[in-house]
């Protein structure tokens, strides 16, 4: 696959189209079962209170990816990012009802890096229940 977004069509300021992801206690098992981390703090309530967390908590990792989705989605091409990183700054709180939680997330490209290798950097915002959940949520893309 390559890119369908093309370097020269983009400009430092364009926005990537907006996601919500919802996620719910189910998600949770599933990517549990998945990425093989079963720690408690993300299936078991009474543990999570336990060592001080509000509720059951998502994933960083899950959080880390579903906000990577922005930026895999408008360009059409997963392999177009070149470097991806975060920080992790609040947890994403999975209620144990109907509607859990929703992580909310934004991009914008924020500048043009290198016109030989087409990349530019994209900055991520990422927020469930009001909270910024990722900071410095960064990634380099290759554009066709």
């Amino acid at each position: 696959m390559t890119a369908r977004i093309a370097y020269a069509d983009v400009e430092a300021g364009a926005e990537l189209p907006a996601r919500t992801f919802p996620v719910n206690r189910a998600t949770l098992v599933r990517y549990a079962g998945a990425s093989g981390d079963f720690n408690p703090i993300h299936w078991n309530e009474r543990f999570a209170r336990e060592v001080g967390l509000p509720d059951v908590i998502a994933h960083g990792m899950f959080t880390m990816a579903e906000a990577a989705r922005v930026v895999t989605d408008w360009t059409g091409d997963p392999g177009a990012v070149v470097e991806y990183g975060v920080r992790f700054t609040k947890p994403v709180v999975v209620p144990d009802d109907d509607a859990g939680a929703l992580i909310e997330v934004t991009g914008k490209v924020t500048a043009k890096l290198d016109d030989d290798a087409r990349t530019v950097r994209v900055d991520l915002t990422a927020r469930s229940a009001g909270e910024k959940v990722l900071g410095a949520a960064r990634a380099v893309v290759r554009l066709a």
